[in-house]
């Protein structure tokens, strides 16, 4: 039960208050999940949260990628659980090393 993940759309967790807006995302369907539970759209109706998040946390301001960084998600609201694209968990992107100006 995949969603097809666009620049620009924003998603909230189901289980816990973390938001994301996606940046960067690969071709075809894909399952975004935090804490366990599929995410759902910004817009979506709120539901009750059916389990309490998985262990981890997402951390607001960060940007998180998969392995290859096809995918690129901002964290726009911080919270309990971590995010997972499929079966792989996402980690924080680590800032590019700037040349010196020496």
């Amino acid at each position: 039960m995949g969603t097809m993940l666009k620049a620009g759309s924003r998603y909230k967790s189901a289980v816990s208050d973390v938001q994301v807006m996606v940046v960067k995302a690969p071709a075809g369907e894909h399952t975004l999940l935090c804490g366990g539970a599929e995410m759902l759209a910004a817009n979506a109706a709120a539901t009750e949260a059916s389990a309490a998040p998985a262990e981890g946390e997402t951390l607001i301001g960060k940007r998180y990628v998969n392995t290859d960084e096809s995918l690129e998600l901002l964290c726009t609201k911080g919270g309990k659980g971590a995010l997972w694209l499929g079966g792989e968990a996402l980690d924080i992107k680590q800032a590019k090393q700037l040349p010196s100006s020496d």
